[in-house]
């Protein structure tokens, strides 16, 4: 009597076997001819290879995500130096008493700005607490750039909303390990900033922008420019703390100047409050 066979076999050796196999035997993984291309760090690192690492970059995080149905994503950027009320009133006390005036100048102005990181956290519980007990194609998952910062206080408020949310996370020189509140399993780190921007954008359905430096500068304007020139598809674009960026940048001039028209004005929107600018985003969505 023929045996059966499953339909569903993989008809090709798995590769992971290959490579417990020729360990298991005692053969040598580090000899650069015999050595499995795909077990080779040395080629996957050569500049010829660069492409490959591409792909790598972009499969990784993306076939994780789908594992765990993160299918929609809103993106929370904003600085990374900004801390939360109480260490912002720690760092102040600690400058008075050490008697440093360009400590205490910094440690003032982290104070000055931990509102902004505390709404970043309710914001981010808004958006976990809205999302629970939905099917997963309706949910919405807080994905940040997986730091410190207004990075760590939207994870957290999905944290502390029974959520989970995404981190993708660069390797720097002076790089620091994802924050706590990212969920492990989600926490995805990239050599290639280019290959990261595309995963902010591949499940993005909206950009909340909180004050910050260079680094924020350059994720807005790109998500910016992406919707203008259409890109990528609408979303709403939220800029949180409407003084903050009418001081920094003025707009208006660009219209004046006749390098953007009076509609690109339409593609964002100002925010003062979580609440304010969670409202936007379910208006848009109809949520």
């Amino acid at each position: 009597m023929a045996s059966t066979r499953n339909l569903h076999d993989n008809r090709l050796a798995d590769a992971w076997a290959t490579i417990k196999a020729h360990s298991d035997a005692g053969l040598p993984l580090d000899q650069d001819a015999s050595r499995l291309a795909f077990a080779d760090p040395e080629f996957l690192l050569r500049r010829e290879t660069r492409g490959i690492r591409f792909q790598l970059e972009l499969l990784k995080p993306d076939l994780e995500q789908q594992a765990h149905g993160i299918e929609n994503t809103i993106v929370v950027f904003g600085s990374a130096r900004f801390r939360s009320q109480d260490e912002a009133t720690a760092l102040v006390t600690a400058a008075e008493a050490g008697g440093d005036p360009e400590v205490l100048r910094r440690a003032k102005a982290l104070a000055r700005n931990a509102h902004y990181y505390e709404k970043a956290r309710a914001f981010g519980r808004l958006v976990a607490e809205y999302s629970a007990g939905k099917e997963p194609r309706d949910m919405l998952f807080i994905c940040t750039g997986g730091g410190p910062g207004i990075m760590q206080a939207a994870n957290r408020g999905a944290y502390e909303g029974d959520g989970i949310s995404v981190g993708l996370s660069i390797a720097l020189p002076m790089e620091e390990a994802a924050n706590p509140y990212v969920t492990p399993a989600l926490s995805f780190k990239f050599h290639y900033f280019a290959l990261r921007k595309m995963h902010f954008m591949m499940r993005a359905k909206a950009l909340v922008a909180f004050p910050g430096g260079f680094g924020t500068l350059d994720e807005l304007f790109e998500v910016i420019t992406l919707v203008q020139t259409r890109k990528a598809r609408q979303v709403p674009i939220v800029l949180f703390g409407s003084d903050y960026w009418k001081r920094l940048i003025d707009f208006d001039v660009l219209v004046d100047e006749g390098v953007i028209s009076p509609a690109d004005l339409q593609l964002f929107r100002y925010a003062d409050e979580p609440q304010a600018a969670w409202d936007h985003i379910r208006g848009f969505y109809k949520l």
